[in-house]
């Protein structure tokens, strides 16, 4: 396992990269942050470090809205699940809770549940757990902080406000 630093505008972000796979993205100091070695990221680093960097910066251009990374996400059958779908949000929409809920074939009931997996997602940004609103809207928590979910949320929809929306694209979903 190995960690790399990345400025973004939102603040420094740590990659951890195992066996060729990403399987963290994470906002330095953010809840749930790993202990784990980081080197900043420099020209000589492997070849996935350096493609997640440049995808993470042109998506704070407003350039990419889908990531093309291996990922190999760890965590239960149920917060994968929860990963799928939150995969499946498209770029500049929110969907709430209770929704993935539903779409998983649960109770509303279990929102709480599907947003404790929310909260353990490894790859902020690229599973874009930011997209994922309260029942009426509101904005709730977020490892990264309420502050950093809005200034994602307002990053997206500023960027999709300015394309035809026949150019829009969805996510690929994570590889379990």
């Amino acid at each position: 396992m190995q960690g790399y630093l990345l400025n973004s505008p939102l603040g420094d972000i740590a990659l951890r990269i195992e066996h060729d796979h990403l399987t963290g993205l994470f906002f330095v100091g953010q809840k749930y942050f790993p202990a784990m070695p980081i080197d900043p990221l420099r020209s000589d680093a492997p070849l996935l470090a350096r493609l997640a960097r440049a995808q993470i910066e042109a998506y704070f251009a407003g350039r990419r809205q889908v990531f093309d990374l291996p990922l190999q996400l760890q965590g239960t059958a149920f917060e994968r699940a929860v990963w799928q779908q939150l995969a499946a949000i498209p770029y500049g929409t929110v969907t709430s809770y209770g929704a993935i809920a539903k779409r998983l074939g649960l109770a509303a009931g279990y929102a709480r549940a599907v947003g404790a997996a929310i909260g353990r997602n490894p790859v902020c940004v690229i599973v874009p757990c930011h997209r994922v609103v309260g029942a009426s809207g509101q904005l709730t928590g977020y490892a990264g902080g309420v502050a950093r979910k809005q200034a994602l949320l307002a990053l997206e929809a500023g960027a999709a406000a300015m394309r035809p929306a026949q150019t829009r694209q969805t996510r690929a979903g994570p590889q379990p």
